[in-house]
């Protein structure tokens, strides 16, 4: 099992599933979620007291979290802002 030192070297690590996602998201016209946005979501929403995670149920998580998640969380962000 791959064992990683800091969140900036897991980010780095599943960054090609996040860009995928973002790019799948963009297609579908929501072009206002970044990359940072589906990570921070993830990190806060699936991952923040699951313990043993596996790289594998990472890049699940980024992948198959419903569309509707990363919208809500981004205009919510931007309603705190407000």
């Amino acid at each position: 099992m791959e064992k990683f030192t800091s969140q900036q070297e897991l980010f780095n690590k599943v960054l090609p599933a996040i860009r995928t996602r973002k790019h799948e998201l963009a297609r579908k016209g929501i072009n206002y979620v970044k990359e940072i946005d589906i990570w921070n979501y993830n990190k806060n929403n699936n991952w923040k007291n699951k313990t043993g995670l596996t790289l594998a149920s990472i890049v699940d998580d980024i992948l198959n979290t419903d569309d509707t998640a990363y919208k809500d969380y981004v205009l919510k962000k931007l309603e705190e802002y407000r």
